[in-house]
């Protein structure tokens, strides 16, 4: 009996997505069908996790007056700028590039490998802490 409730229910609530859902996109089935009749598999059903902010001190939402900040897209050539350009440049003065522009005297950024560069630019806040170091470099 209760397979038989379940593939009632099951089948109008197809209908009711198929009308309201054109291709019945975004929508996975919770089990399948077995012998005419659709099997619900409770592994199948998608379940939220929310987390317990019960004693949590932060509010969760951003007051109406925090200010609107505008930041324009970090391009390659931003991070070029912050990064090379002003080594690049004194190492060009004082000829200290060989044949193929590379530095001589390479900095601690330029002597990584693609590998290191790649895990040090995948680290959180490596962004910011890269900026923090030009700025105290350039002072």
């Amino acid at each position: 009996m209760k397979h038989v409730v379940q593939k009632v229910l099951d089948e109008k609530w197809t209908e009711m997505l198929k009308s309201d859902v054109e291709g019945n996109y975004g929508v996975r089935r919770v089990g399948y069908e077995s012998k005419g009749h659709f099997v619900t598999v409770q592994e199948m059903i998608p379940e939220l996790i929310v987390p317990d902010l019960t004693n949590f001190k932060l509010k969760p939402y951003v007051s109406y007056k925090a200010p609107d900040v505008v930041q324009s897209e970090f391009t390659a050539q931003d991070l070029f700028n912050v990064v090379y350009s002003k080594k690049f440049a004194e190492d060009f003065k004082q000829g200290k590039l060989d044949q193929d522009g590379n530095p001589l005297e390479p900095s601690s950024e330029e002597s990584l490998t693609p590998q290191e560069a790649f895990v040090q630019a995948r680290k959180t806040g490596s962004d910011l802490f890269a900026e923090s170091k030009v700025k105290k470099d350039s002072t």
